[in-house]
């Protein structure tokens, strides 16, 4: 009986050794398991602060292409005004050229006057 009891307590022992390696392996999950736990709730975080920051982006983004799409209106209205004045600055500089042209040919036919007045006088002074 003793050498059974020896025995099972032989076993008892080496029992108690596995429940306590048992035990430490599971304290050691437990360990596990909460951290993944807290990174899990810091990535659920970053992915919520990410979601966020996304939204107000695109919120920028749509607020930037707004603001675009009217710049590109003001400049499409410049560039018809720009058009509408350069056409009319071309008409004027034709207006101009025309009158120089004028203002020429009436210097050439003052000048042609002037020389016949002159003749003429000259003329008239040697009568």
């Amino acid at each position: 009986l003793q050498k059974e009891l020896l025995k099972y307590k032989q076993e008892a022992r080496n029992l108690q050794g596995i429940k306590d390696a048992l035990q430490q392996r599971l304290l050691q999950q437990d360990a596990s398991v909460l951290q993944l736990k807290q990174e899990l709730l810091r990535a659920n975080m970053d992915k919520e602060e990410l979601h966020n920051q996304n939204v107000d982006l695109q919120r920028k983004v749509e607020e930037r292409n707004r603001l675009l799409a009217e710049y590109k209106k003001e400049l499409c209205q410049k560039d018809r005004h720009l058009q509408q004045h350069q056409t009319k600055l071309d008409e004027m500089l034709r207006q101009l050229s025309e009158a120089s042209y004028q203002q020429v040919d009436l210097e050439r036919e003052l000048e042609h006057k002037e020389a016949l007045l002159a003749h003429c006088m000259k003329r008239e002074a040697e009568e």
